[in-house]
């Protein structure tokens, strides 16, 4: 029994060791793919984020013009149409806020250094970053960057890391446009029903 048990170790540490041997950063061909279809993945979901804020801005921006200039001025003779005006402008308000939010580009506005750069206190990657920085400072930290490729691959790790923050922070404001977006019609829609059975039944009756 204690052989067949140190067996088993002997058997479990050399499967270890296998995997300790095998990991590390793989071939170059495969690592590229990777990175390759990893941006390529962000960058589309970027754009589609990109897409559908400039759809909510466009739709919310079209409402609340059409109630502006069709609903407002007819608000002295028609009392009843404020109520569910309001609420389809306090609605769509929220929603194209946080579509304008969701689709407003964000960059670094303090001054960065390449040394902050090689501390991991930025991307030299990120126009954000690198514009900060002089030509001759964005020349000397290119080099040494491709001079290494463990840092290249680190660099564009964190690239990634910084994409995909980005969306998430996207995608969290696009849930909160769509949402006061479909609030707002169905409480707008809602209301004016309710208004035009209180006219018409309930008016006359009072």
């Amino acid at each position: 029994m204690n052989k067949k048990l140190h067996d088993a170790d002997a058997h479990l540490e050399e499967v270890i060791n296998a995997i300790k041997d095998k990991k590390g950063l793989g071939s170059n061909r495969g690592v590229e793919t990777l990175f390759r279809s990893a941006y390529r993945v962000q960058m589309d979901l970027t754009g589609l984020a990109d897409n559908k804020a400039n759809m909510m801005i466009s739709i919310n921006g079209i409402i609340i013009s059409i109630i502006i200039a069709s609903v407002a001025p007819k608000l002295d003779s028609n009392p009843w149409l404020l109520i569910p005006a309001t609420v389809f402008l306090m609605g769509t308000l929220v929603s194209i806020v946080y579509a304008i939010l969701a689709a407003r580009p964000r960059v670094h506005s303090l001054p960065i250094a390449l040394e902050d750069l090689e501390h991991s206190d930025g991307n030299i990657l990120f126009f954000g970053d690198f514009a900060l920085l002089s030509s001759d400072e964005f020349t000397a930290g290119m080099i040494e960057l491709i001079q290494n490729k463990t840092v290249i691959y680190e660099t564009m790790i964190r690239n990634l890391y910084g994409l995909g923050s980005v969306l998430k922070r996207k995608f969290a404001l696009l849930t909160i446009a769509y949402t006061a977006f479909m609030v707002a019609l169905i409480l707008g829609v809602t209301s004016f029903i309710g208004v035009f059975i209180w006219i018409l039944y309930m008016a006359p009756a009072g």
